[in-house]
């Protein structure tokens, strides 16, 4: 599927080396007739995934680090203590740099009348319930059966509560399309590596020998949105990354991914994600 390779371009483009891949033997594990319930935790290092789609849903849950998910859509950011849904059959690439995240799968075979929540790709915040009911799994590994008793009606009922236990508020509403364009994953590679500069759109067109116009009419027509929300949403994650690696104050965050004054930063942070930054950071900080 072309729509696979793009996925796998784009990644490639943006990071060299990962640590850790689910194999092949877990896939297929997953797809078992009896395994209606499968849990698959990785708890240490970085982590990623080939591309890949399986019959049963997916919770992909990330506690300590962000998590990068790639459908054929859009690239997808899931930031520590959140979930993100990925319904059957949804091609999807998963990866993440940050210094230490814990990762918790688990895969839901398709049941009869369900809401139409589980039809929906989508990441939300976790209650304190569900938080503490997907942590309560941290030993788990492989599928569960009938046959496993408290395990299989502990994750049947941990299903049924995610319509009802989420936060109601999209909590990281920075997606945004992946590019196709050849072209355009060569730029998203310069400005994800250059983010302290200010990358503006003039400059950036002349370092790819293009006019403002052309590059502007490319991200338009290709993903649909304008440069400056690209660069933006590509700043705001890198900026979220580091508040999670704990070594820097927010001036010297802001100024990492290309802010002039700790205030523009803030203006622009809390615009995106609802929050001021130091208020996000402190929030980080608690949950730890």
């Amino acid at each position: 599927m072309k729509a696979e390779k793009d996925l796998l371009i784009y990644a490639k483009l943006k990071f060299s080396s990962y640590l850790y891949s689910m194999n092949d033997s877990h896939f297929k594990a997953v797809e078992e007739d009896d395994a209606e319930f499968y849990v698959y935790n990785v708890l240490t290092g970085d982590v990623t995934t080939d591309i890949h789609h399986h019959s049963s849903a997916q919770l992909v849950y990330a506690e300590g680090g962000i998590v990068h998910v790639f459908t054929d859509l859009k690239h997808w950011y899931l930031p520590a203590r959140c979930f993100m849904w990925i319904p059957a059959g949804t091609p999807h690439y998963i990866f993440s740099t940050s210094p230490k995240v814990d990762l918790y799968n688990f895969y839901f075979k398709k049941e009869e009348n369900e809401s139409g929540f589980f039809d929906e790709i989508n990441i939300y915040s976790v209650s304190h319930l569900l938080r503490e009911m997907i942590l309560y799994t941290k030993d788990w590994d492989g599928k569960i059966t009938k046959n496993d008793g408290a395990k299989y009606y502990f994750l049947k009922a941990l299903k049924g509560i995610l319509p009802e236990k989420r936060d109601k508020k999209l909590a990281f509403p920075v997606q945004h399309p992946f590019p196709k364009d050849e072209t355009l994953l060569k730029i998203a590679k310069y400005i994800h590596s250059n983010l302290e500069k200010p990358l503006t759109i003039e400059s950036t067109a002349k370092e790819f020998g293009m006019s403002t116009r052309t590059l502007s009419r490319k991200f338009k027509e290709i993903l649909g949105m304008n440069y400056v929300r690209f660069l933006r949403a590509l700043r705001i994650t890198r900026s979220l990354e580091l508040m999670l690696e704990g070594k820097y104050n927010m001036y010297e965050i802001a100024m990492m991914v290309g802010y002039n004054s700790l205030s523009s930063f803030s203006n622009i942070f809390k615009k995106v994600i609802g929050v001021p930054p130091t208020e996000y950071q402190q929030k980080l900080k608690g949950d730890r």
